[in-house]
């Protein structure tokens, strides 16, 4: 049985992935944690498009059905399918390079010094891409930054007004 959020994490992962490979859709992002009187079970879900409520709600169907015969959660939990928003987090290389020309906000665990020598922990700016672990962004000032993936804490996408 598991006990620990990360294995519950882990073992819906192994479950929800071929579930939505079935369905055109990519796990974004996976959270089990707890939240306010429980826990909560929280996707995120996209598809080139966009998702929508039905891709959402149909998820959150199957995957329930899933999650009853498998019957390894044994806390009281809410379970939530979502789109990533807007402001979709980037998580894997692959989010790198297929947002290359978006605008990001990158987040560092530590201070990090761009092209101009200027130390910072947020750079803002178009993503030009990731090679061999560094990601590469064009910032809203002018100079680049190069960053190493291993020093970011946190990236999003930005709408664009």
């Amino acid at each position: 049985m598991a006990k620990g959020g990360v294995d519950i994490a882990a073992r819906v992962t192994g479950l929800v992935l071929p579930l939505l490979d079935s369905m055109g859709l990519e796990l974004v992002d996976l959270e089990y944690k707890p939240e306010g009187h429980g826990k909560v079970l929280r996707l995120y879900v996209d598809k080139p498009g966009g998702v929508t409520l039905d891709d959402c709600s149909a998820v959150s169907r199957e995957l329930s059905e899933l999650l009853d015969v498998e019957d390894f959660i044994r806390d009281r939990y809410t379970l939530e399918v979502s789109s990533p928003g807007i402001n979709r987090p980037l998580k894997s290389d692959a989010d790198y390079r297929r947002y290359t020309g978006r605008l990001v906000k990158i987040r560092t665990f530590e201070l990090l010094e761009d092209e101009a020598g200027n130390q910072r922990k947020t750079f803002l700016g178009e993503l030009l891409g990731m090679e061999e672990g560094v990601v590469t962004v064009r910032l809203s000032e002018g100079p680049l930054a190069r960053i190493p993936v291993e020093k970011i804490a946190k990236a999003n996408l930005e709408y664009e007004f």
